[in-house]
């Protein structure tokens, strides 16, 4: 019986331990689960710094983007009508020329002997049609003679017109007034007809290709004003206006093309360049605007935090912010548009909110704001 009552007692003691130790492992859990709810409350409490900005009404252009190509008025890649050697080349790369400036000519070859003896049949004829002329008023020949000598003396006009064609094919002037391109003959080179000789663009005016979708056709018409944008001059603008819209809507992509006629008088500007394009579409309208980096963009829905007037846990005055959904217009530049959510006069978070949620204390810092230009001008690095 003692055996007994010893092997119970460890037993007891055993079970004692073993729930000492699950009181300790249970309490110690509950302790820190205590301590980290305590600790994410103070943490979520904490007052986070933040930028604002008061949200504005301000005049508001709509427009409608897209982007395009420059486009000589006038374009050619020159060549010669006819083969042959290279003789003379009157030009320079690069240059400026006027219309009808010789740029090249090709080997005469036996043309001029030709000519000359075509003209030479040719004034036979004229003196043999005018001598039986005379002959036919003193009834000396018939008319059937006279009207021989007549198709004679034509067709000695028409040989000597078509060689004179002939040999002015064999020079190439320039079709407008523009710059050239770069030479790709030489001296001395055979020259099959076609061959390219040097490109020829007018540079100023230039056009301005570009497509725009179809629900934008009510909006477009001639004569509206059209500003553009080149990557080689960041910054600057350029106005051009619509001088022609498309007849048809393309059925592919359902858009329609416009062309925009804009000056060129510094001669900057090159045929082939990218432009980037804006159409002022509509009379300007007063908008609420914010900083595109107040907007908070997600799948969900856009939201932005606005700061209200609120209390602590000891009452207290501060500031805390409230998450509104809003609805987006157009962007210009740093700035977008907002059609709802905002009201003029609504203090906005433009920096700061990836510390926030609804209801958090905030202390607002101004001395840093992000851009707000609605026609930045990037640096050029």
């Amino acid at each position: 019986m003692s055996q007994s009552r010893k092997i119970a007692k460890r037993m007891t003691i055993m079970l004692l331990i073993v729930v000492v130790i699950f009181a300790l492992v249970f309490g110690w859990g509950f302790m820190r689960g205590i301590f980290i709810a305590k600790f994410l409350k103070g943490f979520a409490n904490q007052v986070q710094t933040v930028a604002t900005i008061e949200a504005q009404e301000t005049p508001w252009q709509p427009t409608v983007k897209s982007v395009g190509t420059l486009t000589a008025i006038n374009g050619a890649s020159l060549s010669a009508e006819v083969g042959g050697i290279v003789d003379t080349i009157n030009f320079h790369s690069g240059e400026d020329v006027q219309k009808g400036d010789v740029l090249l000519t090709l080997r005469p070859n036996n043309d001029p002997a030709v000519l000359a003896q075509l003209q030479a049949q040719e004034k036979l004829y004229a003196i043999t049609f005018a001598r039986d002329s005379k002959q036919l008023a003193a009834d000396a020949i018939s008319q059937a003679q006279l009207d021989t000598d007549r198709a004679n003396l034509d067709a000695a006009n028409a040989q000597v017109a078509a060689q004179q064609a002939t040999m002015a094919e064999k020079t190439v002037r320039a079709p407008f007034a523009g710059r050239l391109g770069i030479r790709q003959v030489d001296l001395g080179q055979y020259l099959q007809p076609g061959t390219a000789i040097v490109t020829l663009e007018q540079l100023d005016p230039l056009f301005v290709d570009f497509y725009l979708p179809q629900q934008d056709i009510a909006r477009l018409q001639v004569g509206q004003v059209v500003d553009v944008g080149i990557d080689a001059y960041p910054g600057q603008v350029y106005e051009a206006k619509i001088a022609a819209i498309g007849a048809t809507v393309d059925a592919a992509t359902r858009s329609i093309s416009v062309r925009a006629v804009m000056q060129n008088d510094n001669l900057r500007l090159r045929p082939g360049m990218f432009a980037s394009v804006s159409v002022e579409a509509g009379a300007a309208k007063n908008a609420v605007t914010l900083p595109q980096t107040a907007i908070a963009y997600s799948s969900y829905g856009d939201t932005v935090y606005i700061v209200k007037h609120g209390t602590d846990a000891q009452g207290h005055a501060n500031l805390v912010v409230s998450q509104v959904f809003v609805t987006l217009g157009d962007t210009r530049g740093d700035q977008v548009q907002v059609l709802s959510g905002v009201q003029p006069g609504d203090e906005v978070v433009t920096a700061g909110q990836v510390k926030l949620h609804n209801g958090s204390p905030v202390a607002v810092n101004n001395a840093i704001q992000p851009s707000n230009n609605p026609n930045p001008n990037p640096p050029n690095e």
